[in-house]
């Protein structure tokens, strides 16, 4: 315990800190997106909820795969935890027809041009897809997944998006 202390105070002094490889979430909360709609949308309005954020592609296979644990996951967690979809896609149409064709009823943006820089500012350096963050109500990244999110993923990191 003596030495635990001493090394904090030690970092005090000297401006050594503790990394944390989780990215901020100010990128996101930050950005404004087109709904399916090519509408505008400010995604600061998310800001206080719990969410799952799913960066995908249409021609990404993973990204097709994962969709139906997205929806059941948000279906089960009623209202508690929103999930947002993020698509790496340059126009709301084809986007749309791919939401409605998957069934995805949650909340789905466009990013455009936004989309690598976006992605990038939260975290993934590489750009690969899918990417998924998970960000508690108090704005914290809890956890990030790059590949594809299976049901143990959500399982896992559920209490910690929910804690007070």
């Amino acid at each position: 315990m003596k030495k635990l202390f001493a090394l904090f105070v030690f970092g005090l002094f000297s401006g050594l800190t503790v990394a944390n490889d989780q990215p901020s979430s100010a990128p996101l909360f930050a950005a404004t997106l087109s709904d399916l709609d090519d509408k505008p949308v400010a995604l600061e309005r998310y800001k206080g909820k719990p969410l799952v954020v799913n960066f995908w592609a249409r021609w990404c296979g993973p990204c097709r795969a994962e969709i139906p644990e997205l929806i059941k996951f948000r279906a089960d967690q009623k209202g508690k935890v929103e999930v947002l979809g993020i698509g790496i896609e340059d126009k709301a149409e084809p986007a749309k027809e791919f939401a409605k064709a998957y069934d995805m009823d949650y909340p789905v943006f466009v990013a455009k041009a936004q989309g690598i820089p976006l992605m990038q500012a939260l975290g993934n350096s590489k750009g690969g897809l899918p990417y998924t963050l998970f960000i508690d109500r108090h704005g914290q990244v809890v956890h990030k997944k790059m590949g594809l999110v299976r049901k143990a993923d959500l399982d896992a990191v559920q209490e910690a998006l929910l804690k007070k």
